[in-house]
């Protein structure tokens, strides 16, 4: 083998940001060795990987499919560095966890990781802006549990835990409270008080758009602002389950789903660049088995 894995991994990075440049800049490098490396790269391989006739590069046929497999190679070597650092036996001091979703749902994991890891420190975080893996990625968190999301990007492994149940909800002295069913077109002319992280990448969010919007970056101040009548929101309905019981809070019948629940995926997600200690994996695996659900309308469990 003639290739390098740094020349791998500046072949996924160059078609990743779309230059030599930008990788350049990424790796620390000189556009120039970047550029070099490609070039060193194809006479290895025997094939021009990217086509450099227009303003930027651009892969070709033969570089589209060298590169699915450059990042298959490049996987297996983060689960090989992940499987020698826990058969060192490290154990960390502690874990950062970024988590969207009310805990409660999470609490038989963790209960079982202190008994498990008495000594480790957990730090539980809410997401910023919903970038919990640009957190991952970043090195200050190790582990992320959210609401799904698309096109996570590639460097990021993650699985489904299971499905829960947001609602749209109001206060009872909205003026939306009294209605039976809610027309988009209706919504729309509401205020809307946005969870920073979800924005509008979950599925069939597009539809929840608003004319006005305000955005908070936790579920306390979302909960608040719509308490005192300042707009609708989309809450998990976990969290809310008192409130509406107690009449505090309304759901909101959409007209367009008058017989379902939205259920939206909730996934872990974790750095495949960045190896876990003893205690990051135990964690994962934990969580990867660990099943997220509640009873829907209907009395049926929202994860099989």
């Amino acid at each position: 083998m003639r290739y390098s894995l740094e020349q791998l991994q500046t072949l996924v990075l160059v078609a990743k940001t779309g230059s030599f440049s930008a990788a350049a800049r990424q790796l620390g490098k000189t556009q120039s060795s970047v550029s070099m490396a490609i070039a060193n790269l194809e006479i290895d391989l025997g094939l021009p990987l990217f086509d450099r006739s227009g303003k930027l590069p651009l892969p070709t046929e033969a570089g589209r499919k060298l590169l699915i497999e450059a990042q298959a190679v490049l996987e297996r070597c983060y689960e090989l560095e992940a499987q020698a650092h826990s058969l060192g036996g490290q154990i960390e001091a502690s874990l950062t966890l970024v988590v969207e979703l009310p805990y409660a749902a999470l609490m038989a994991p963790l209960d079982e990781f202190a008994a498990q890891f008495p000594h480790v420190d957990l730090d539980l975080r809410q997401p910023r802006q919903g970038d919990i893996g640009g957190l991952l990625l970043a090195g200050q968190a190790q582990l992320g549990v959210c609401f799904a999301q698309p096109d996570y990007p590639r460097d990021l492994g993650f699985m489904q835990m299971g499905k829960l149940i947001l609602s749209h909800v109001v206060g009872r002295t909205h003026p939306l409270a009294g209605m039976r069913q809610i027309s988009f077109s209706e919504l729309h002319r509401h205020r809307r008080l946005l969870f920073s992280a979800h924005g509008d990448k979950l599925a069939s969010s597009e539809y929840l758009g608003a004319s006005r919007c305000w955005r908070a970056e936790d579920y306390l101040a979302l909960l608040e602002l719509t308490r005192a009548g300042l707009g609708w929101t989309t809450l998990p309905r976990q969290l809310v389950a008192r409130q509406l019981a107690e009449g505090e809070l309304v759901e909101l019948q959409l007209a367009a789903y008058p017989h379902t629940d939205w259920l939206v995926g909730v996934d872990l997600l974790w750095a495949n660049t960045r190896a876990l200690g003893k205690a990051g994996l135990w964690l994962r695996e934990r969580l990867r088995r660990h099943k997220v659900f509640e009873l829907d309308r209907n009395g049926n469990p929202t994860t099989l």
